[in-house]
């Protein structure tokens, strides 16, 4: 039986980033100096391979820091932990190693530095996100404060309109967070935005390679966690950028394919915390069932490497 031709475009970058690919690494190195069980608090990106294949190993995942041992290493996600965590940590004299991605770790010396100058925060961001919660809690409460849309910004309290600075979280979408920062320096002219742009490189190259892929195609798939921002992110830029059908999948198993019938182009792209083994996987699965084409959309090209901390590079 002849299979129906297709062409896929393959949006690139995809897939990890240097912050994700760094603390994997950090998480394999610790188990490899300390033997298991190293425990890490909270998922160490938002991926269930990754987070089932570093179980497998001996990470034990918690959300909480007295859900670990005294005995044993703890290892801080890469979204970034409240000022209170590591100061438990060291109360508790724990071998403990921070796997904060350094561009969200930024955001948090951003914060202080506006703080230390004597400016209220505002920050642009999902609640509950654990990035959220962890750049929140460098600071005193009350003295960051949440939006989410431009909404939220029209109701914002703030202590003195004149002595504001506004963050981001890092895996935003670039237009939705351009709309909300509109809102806050129409409202508060007086408002310092970051020297340099808090979304990261590796969100901003992904967004930008969905939008030169979406209109080429008649549906896009996503790999990624549903509980990954900047994968979700995707999937709503692909829909804005007018793809008819934009659709997270976390595995080549979730693929609908009775959705894409009568499809001729498809576009395909992974989220920061997604490997490269998923790509492959649903890049098999198309070659299953198509006679396929394959071109890769190339935006930006990514040569980035964040330094793995001392303590796992020492040998025990």
């Amino acid at each position: 039986m002849t299979k129906p031709r297709l062409s896929l475009f393959l949006a690139a970058p995809r897939g990890f980033c240097a912050g994700v690919d760094r603390a994997t690494k950090i998480v394999e190195m610790a188990l490899e100096k300390w033997g298991a069980p190293v425990y890490v608090r909270h998922e160490i990106v938002h991926n269930k391979f990754v987070v089932d294949g570093l179980r497998a190993r001996g990470a034990v995942f918690v959300e909480d820091l007295d859900e670990c041992p005294d005995d044993r290493p703890v290892i801080f996600s890469a979204h970034g932990v409240p000022k209170a965590v590591p100061a438990e940590a060291e109360r508790r004299n724990l071998i403990y190693v921070d796997a904060t991605c350094p561009l969200v770790s930024k955001v948090h010396l951003e914060a202080a530095r506006h703080h230390e100058n004597g400016k209220q925060m505002v920050m642009i961001g999902h609640k509950g996100h654990p990035e959220v919660i962890g750049t929140m809690g460098q600071l005193p409460e009350g003295e960051v404060l949440l939006v989410e849309t431009p909404g939220d910004v029209a109701t914002l309290e703030v202590r003195n309109p004149e002595h504001l600075a506004f963050i981001t979280q890092t895996t935003l979408s670039l237009d939705d967070t351009a709309e909300v920062v509109r809102a806050l320096q129409a409202r508060f002219p007086a408002i310092e935005g970051p020297h340099k742009e808090d979304i990261c490189y590796a969100t901003t190259n992904r967004q930008n390679a969905v939008k030169q892929v979406a209109p080429k195609v008649q549906a896009l798939l996503v790999i990624g966690a549903p509980n990954s921002s900047n994968s979700r992110r995707l999937v709503e830029v692909a829909a804005a950028a007018g793809c008819d059908y934009a659709q997270l999948i976390q595995r080549a198993t979730d693929i609908d394919w009775r959705a894409l019938e009568g499809c001729s182009a498809i576009g395909l792209t992974a989220g920061a915390s997604a490997p490269d083994v998923l790509v492959q996987e649903v890049l098999d699965a198309f070659r299953e069932r198509f006679d396929l084409t394959l071109e890769q959309v190339v935006t930006a090209t990514e040569k980035i490497e964040f330094r793995i901390p001392r303590i796992v590079r020492e040998p025990a």
